[in-house]
């Protein structure tokens, strides 16, 4: 996987700490009295007759106590301007050594060509068909990264809208385990305002980085893909101050190319590049988005499953769990004299609760 420069700081080099530094200063002090030293003996030998001439240097003394007050100070001077340049001198120990992770850069997840594009969008294709397309979408997406020479795969912000149920997230999650990348999944409905997407500033009780950074600071990987669960539901959170803050006016930096790239994360006060991230949204009305946020995304709409769709799945489904065809055929007489057609949740809880009976050890 090629690489990329993550973070918008320099480390110090990690081999010479504040006692390597003294002890550099130190060495490099008792070399210049010592050639001063021997700058002296020539001039005293070359103005003494030459029976008078006693041979040898005269060794320098040893550093006195000003001197190691005065080396120590320089010393000291020294790593505080390292820490400066870095742009990581406000951060305490234990919050540069986490972000040391990044010294070399992280990596980007790639699709290696056209045709590998063609193979990963025909299998997520043939396993969630009613996904058409938000797939077709990313197809599109992988083919572009592979004839632009991007130095890893890059995908638009997402935002896929239509019924609850229908697998928006367990598609996101099996793109992202497709293309051999890193994930994680925010419900939008249940998390604090934008914390869990943007972090939080000190000050405040939850005060900590986003989960998108703690995921690739974990991975390693510049580009992960973010799925983001109902999207129109969260609420806004207000500091004593009286500032709103909510996970919409979160996304907005992140999601906008120019400014994700410089993107500063409020609790490290350090620039990321976080241009990389592939966001995929979902949502059941993308109506009750606002304009800037639906401005940055590219909306895909999605209908309900239909029975052949559920069908499928199952199918699938009872292969891969190795459930029996009588259990299919049953579920399938379910589904066809149903009056409402589930969604995958429940499906998904009856193929789990069929195959864990079916696995269970025999009763003597």
């Amino acid at each position: 996987m090629p690489r990329i420069a993550f973070i918008a700081a320099r480390f110090p080099d990690k081999t010479e700490s504040k006692d390597d530094i003294e002890i550099r200063l130190s060495r490099h002090l008792r070399a210049l009295r010592k050639r001063k030293a021997e700058d002296q003996a020539d001039d005293a030998i070359s103005d003494t007759p030459e029976e008078d001439r006693s041979y040898g240097w005269r060794q320098p003394t040893d550093l006195g106590d000003d001197d190691r007050r005065r080396i120590r100070r320089r010393a000291t001077a020294l790593v505080a301007r390292r820490e400066a340049a870095s742009g990581l001198g406000h951060l305490r120990k234990e919050e540069r050594e986490q972000l040391s992770v990044l010294r070399d850069g992280v990596r980007l997840v790639t699709i290696p060509s056209e045709q590998r594009a063609d193979e990963l969008a025909a299998a997520l294709h043939a396993e969630m068909p009613w996904m058409a397309p938000a797939t077709e979408a990313v197809w599109h997406a992988m083919r572009a990264s592979v004839r632009s020479g991007a130095p890893g795969f890059r995908l638009r912000p997402l935002l896929l809208d239509g019924p609850p149920g229908i697998g928006k997230s367990t598609w996101a999650q099996r793109l992202a385990s497709l293309i051999g990348t890193a994930t994680t999944q925010i419900d939008a409905a249940a998390e604090a305002a934008g914390f869990a997407v943007a972090g939080c500033q000190r000050g405040w009780s939850s005060a900590g980085p986003g989960r998108p950074l703690e995921l690739i600071l974990r991975q390693l990987v510049g580009n992960p893909i973010i799925v983001v669960d109902e999207i129109e539901k969260p609420g806004r959170v207000t500091s004593d101050k009286g500032r709103a803050h909510d996970l919409t006016d979160a996304l907005l930096g992140l999601l906008e190319p120019m400014t994700a790239r410089g993107w500063t994360c409020p609790y490290f006060r350090v620039s990321f590049d976080m241009g990389w991230i592939g966001w995929v949204m979902t949502s059941n009305d993308w109506r009750r988005l606002s304009a800037p946020f639906l401005s940055r995304c590219q909306l895909v709409r999605l209908g309900p499953l239909t029975s052949r769709d559920l069908l499928g799945f199952v199918e699938r489904e009872a292969e891969r769990r190795g459930i029996d065809g009588d259990c299919v055929e049953a579920i399938a007489g379910a589904l066809s004299r149903a009056d409402t057609q589930p969604d995958l949740r429940s499906l998904n809880r009856l193929l789990d609760r069929i195959s864990e009976l079916q696995n269970r050890p025999p009763i003597h």
